[in-house]
Formats: structure tokens, C-alpha cells, sequence
């Protein structure tokens, strides 16, 4: 059975010699019951709404359906989660990112995960990024969010320096979309065109060929390093024999204008031969065994994990699945971090934001999370963290829940928009990894100062409740009642506008890195952790060179604010 991110293996994976840390940190207490009437109805919502997000994730998982498979099946072929789970080492997890991508996205069209799955996964020992085309869902043709996922999985590559393994399969661009897939700087070019990059970098692309490669698709494989093509079934051409027949009038069969064998023995496109898809993979595996130095290493935890105190299964009960609903940020990160310990910062100023230091599976990490509304305290003493985070080289986390900054004459006076200013300014510029939960709301430039996609988290995921927009439904419903005198033109809009802050609606546009459950944060992050800490490695400078941890620009140091 394919392996999912959550398994017991990622825990002992994690495991390290070293010892428990040294730094004092108060253990967080828990004034939960779990027996109260209002834990007990938040719970039930969100068991509700976790099982309808599993359920479309199963379903999406299917591909292309029954038909489609045996389909594949016929012709002697693993489908492609089989292929994904022959190249993973035996019982390693595997970070599948944006599984519900293009949900409901294409009227008339059902296109599962974007018609490609790409995720994080250990090959021969080396964390990957592995980018899977689905040939079960149109044939594994590239719809305009199918090449946002194959390009973004290869920027969580560039970012981390993890190589790049391709399982091909794919008639190339979905053509009734070239418009919206094949000219501008984001679109289908872009693939190879970082595929070079990648390599210029020293981190490795391999192809293996299962299937059609036409088309720009032809290029996934040319542009690699290595690659492998299984005969009899693997076919790399610029056009097929119809359009080949059309342009100069040559008759020519599928194997001889461009299969494995060919390819193998005269054209040179391909370096290795597989009998079959299974000992295709079993060559690709042996290619990431011998990859030397290429890349960058994992770094062991520095400490030794330990499982919090209280049970993650409380999350339901404690956040629930109504943003307006407050809770104290404190009880969810008394339920990811080691041990339930967390060493505050500022505790007692700008007490709307909660900042601190905490270890996740033994990787430390600074948290960013909110516990209201954004004063300008608060969000000075955010700015001083991500500083003090930002020159001791510790990765940022962002716990979200956030109406947004404070509005109103006071604040105003007080100087909200510089303070914020700064704020966001900080998070823009922190030269250490940020990953992104959002755990409940996250509307207005709350967004941005808690490290929204557009502040490039390394990863950002959310959790089935939360809800990203201008703003919440009660100031929309405010605002429109304003704006608006049609009572059915005021209803329709905001119900529109509800329906496209919906974790569902933005995962489906890939503006996350997918929808994770609560129960699961604490493994995820341990595994995001481990990936972004990796040897020598802290982010990229616009030169496209790595930066290294003891990097020259020591910048201004921290200002206090």
C-alpha cells in the first residue's frame, strides 16, 4: 500500500543519540476538559470536516478511475502511486504536496491532484523531490495548475537542494489550454528551463521514462542528467508519426521513431535500459545510491525528540472549525512541540502575539503565533523575534489566526502602519527557512506579516478550518451592507467571496502546499524541519548561488523594538 506522510516511521526516523537539550523552557499546562459542552461540539465539527477532506483525498488518489487504470494495468504497467512506492525506500514517509490541487478548478472536467503528484520522499537514503505525471488523468497532459505543481515542486527543490527524480509519463501540454500553458515566463518552458538551472547547481535531475514522452514533454528526459527508458513502452519524440506524416509525408510506427531501444543505441537521448517499469525503477534507485556529494546532506536533529504531553487529538476539540471562535494559540503548540516545552519571549508585551523558542522532533525552531489581533506591539516584538530568530540561524515557524492588524483613530495615531510595516518588512528579509500553518483565519495584511505565500514560506500548509481573505465574513457582511443596496446582490457576493476563502478553494489553486489534519502537524513539521535544515544550506540569493549558514551579510543586527 502507497505510504502517506503520517507513519510511525517518520518518528523513528527522527530519532537522534544526542542529548536532551540543555536550555531551560517553561512546559506549557493544559486547562482544557475535554468533557465540555463547547469542546465536545468543536470536536465534532472538525472530526466532520477532516473526514470530508480525507474522503476527496482518497477519491483524488484513484486518478483517472477503475477504467483508467485497468486500462493501464492491460498494457503491463504499474500505475503511478505503484511506481511512487517501488522508488521509496521500504517504509520511509513520503510529503505528498497539494493532493487536492485543481479540485473543481476546470468546468466539465475532473482532473485529480492536477493530473501529477509530486511530493518529498527518501530514495536510497537521499531525501528527493519526486515528481510523478498520472497517465490515468488525461494522459498525463500538463492543464495549467498541473505545471504550477510540477514548478513549484521543483522550486521546494531549488530552495533545499534536493535532487530531482521524474517518473514520465505524459502526452504534454493539455492543447484546448496552450494559451494558459505554453508562452508566458511561468508556464510549460519553465520546467526545462529550471531543470537547467537545477543541474547548474549541482542538484541532480533524473528521468525515467515509463511511458509517451512527447512533445515539450520530450525535454523532461533530455534535459536530465540520467535517465532511463523502459523498452517497448518508454517513447520519446518531438512529434508523433501522425504529425510526422502531415509535415514530410514519412510513415513511421511509434518504437521506431522514437523508442527505448532506439534511443538507447543510436540517438544517445536515453543512458539506460529497462526491461520493464519495475527494474526501470530499481536502475533509478541505484542512480540516487551513487550520487556522491551532489546536493546537500540531511543534518541529524541536534537534540533528541520527545512526544508532547498532551495528545494531538485534543487540536479538534481546542480550535474547531469556526474562525471567529477565539483560543489560545499556547494549547496548540503545547501539543507539537517537544515535551509541551516553550521558552516565551516578551510574554508579557504585545500579548495578542506569542513568540518563543521550542523544539519540533529534535530540530529547534522560533514560533510566530498569534492569539488575537495585531497591535502595534504586537507586531514589534514579532519584528524583534524574527530578527533575533534571523541572526541565530533558527527556522521560523508561523502559527496563524489573524483578523489582520488593528484598525481605528488610536490605532492610527499610534502608528499601526509603520509598526506593521515593519513587521512584514522583517519577515520579507528573514534569511533563515519559514514554514506556515494556518490553523484558523488569516485575512487582510495579517496575511502578509504572518508569512502568507507571498512571503515565500519554504512550505505552507492549512488545516481543513482555516480560511485566507481580504477579510472576515462579519467586516465583509458590514462592508457590503455599505456598498451594496441589492439585499441579492449583497448575499450571492458573499457567499462567493466565503466560498473562495475556504481551505478547499485555495488548495485546489495551489496557493498552499496542501491541506494537512490537525493531528498531523506536529510529523509534518518534523519532516519540513529535517528537509529545510539541510548541510550548509540556508536559501538562495537572486545571484541563483547557495548561501551558506556563516554567510558574509551580517546586515544591521537586531534592532530593538
Amino acid at each position: 500500500m502507497i505510504r502517506h506522510v503520517l507513519q510511525r516511521s517518520l518518528v523513528k526516523s527522527l530519532r537522534s543519540p544526542h542529548s536532551i537539550r540543555s536550555y531551560h523552557a517553561t512546559t506549557l499546562p493544559s486547562l482544557i476538559s475535554t468533557s465540555s459542552p463547547e469542546f465536545v461540539t468543536k470536536a465534532a465539527a472538525m472530526d466532520e470536516l477532516v473526514a470530508e477532506i480525507e474522503k476527496k483525498t482518497a477519491i483524488a488518489r484513484l486518478g483517472g478511475g477503475v477504467k483508467a487504470a485497468e486500462r493501464m494495468k492491460n498494457k503491463g504497467k504499474k500505475l503511478p502511486r505503484e511506481r511512487l512506492s517501488l522508488l521509496l525506500d521500504p517504509h520511509s514517509p513520503f510529503l505528498e504536496l497539494s493532493a487536492l490541487a485543481a479540485h473543481d478548478v476546470y468546468p466539465g472536467e475532473t482532473i485529480p491532484s492536477a493530473g501529477i503528484i509530486t511530493g518529498i520522499g527518501r530514495i536510497s537514503g537521499r531525501e528527493c523531490v519526486i515528481v510523478v505525471n498520472d497517465a490515468t488523468v488525461k494522459g498525463g497532459s500538463y492543464y495549467p495548475l498541473t505545471v504550477r505543481k510540477h514548478l513549484r515542486a521543483q522550486e521546494i527543490a531549488r530552495e533545499n537542494g534536493l535532487p530531482c527524480v521524474y517518473v514520465v509519463e505524459s502526452g504534454g501540454a493539455a492543447l484546448p489550454h496552450q494559451a494558459n500553458v505554453f508562452p508566458d515566463k511561468e508556464h510549460f518552458g519553465r520546467i526545462f528551463y529550471n531543470m537547467a538551472q537545477l543541474s547548474a547547481l549541482g542538484i541532480p535531475q533524473i528521468a525515467i521514462v515509463h511511458g509517451i514522452s512527447v512533445a515539450g514533454g520530450a525535454y523532461v528526459p533530455a534535459m536530465a542528467d540520467e535517465n532511463i527508458i523502459v523498452q517497448n513502452q518508454g517513447r520519446i519524440f518531438l512529434a508523433g508519426p501522425p504529425l510526422v506524416k502531415a509535415a514530410t509525408g514519412e510513415e513511421v510506427d511509434e518504437e521506431t521513431l522514437g523508442g527505448g531501444l532506439m534511443h538507447s543505441s543510436e540517438s544517445g537521448v536515453t543512458d539506460h535500459l529497462a526491461r520493464d517499469d519495475e527494474h526501470a525503477i530499481a536502475i533509478a534507485r541505484e542512480i540516487v545510491g551513487d550520487l556522491g556529494y551532489a546536493g546537500k546532506r540531511a543534518v541529524p536533529p541536534p537534540t533528541k525528540p520527545e512526544d508532547p504531553l498532551y495528545s494531538s487529538s485534543e487540536l479538534h476539540g481546542i480550535v474547531g472549525t469556526d474562525v471567529r471562535q477565539p483560543f489560545d494559540m499556547r494549547d496548540v503548540i503545547a501539543r507539537i512541540v517537544d515535551g509541551s516545552r516553550f521558552r516565551e519571549f516578551k510574554k508579557e508585551y504585545g500579548t495578542t502575539m506569542i513568540t518563543g523558542f521550542a523544539h519540533i522532533h529534535g530540530y529547534p525552531v522560533g514560533i510566530v503565533a498569534n492569539n488575537g489581533i495585531l497591535f502595534s506591539p504586537s507586531a514589534l516584538k514579532a519584528t524583534h523575534f524574527i530578527e533575533l530568530c534571523s541572526q541565530r540561524r533558527i527556522p521560523l515557524l508561523f502559527l496563524v489566526n489573524v483578523t489582520g492588524y488593528m484598525v481605528g483613530s488610536k490605532a492610527e495615531k499610534g502608528g499601526i502602519a509603520k509598526d506593521g510595516a515593519k513587521m512584514v518588512r522583517a519577515v520579507a528579509c528573514a534569511d533563515v527557512p519559514k514554514l506556515t500553518v494556518i490553523v484558523g483565519g488569516s485575512f487582510g495584511a495579517g496575511n502578509y506579516g504572518m508569512a502568507g505565500r507571498a512571503y515565500s514560506p519554504r512550505f505552507l500548509w492549512m488545516w481543513p478550518n482555516a480560511k485566507v481573505g481580504v477579510m472576515g465574513s462579519g467586516q465583509l457582511s458590514q462592508v457590503m451592507a455599505t456598498v451594496s443596496r441589492d439585499p441579492t446582490q449583497h448575499a450571492s457576493l458573499k457567499a462567493e467571496i466565503e466560498n473562495q476563502s475556504t481551505a478547499l478553494y485555495s488548495t485546489a489553486r495551489l496557493w498552499d502546499d496542501g491541506i494537512i489534519k490537525p493531528t498531523d502537524t506536529r510529523d509534518v513539521l518534523g519532516l519540513a524541519l529535517g528537509v529545510v535544515s539541510r548541510e550548509g544550506i540556508q536559501g538562495l540569493q537572486t545571484s541563483g548561488k547557495f548561501m551558506t549558514w556563516d554567510g558574509d551579510n551580517k546586515g544591521y543586527g537586531v534592532f530593538r523594538m
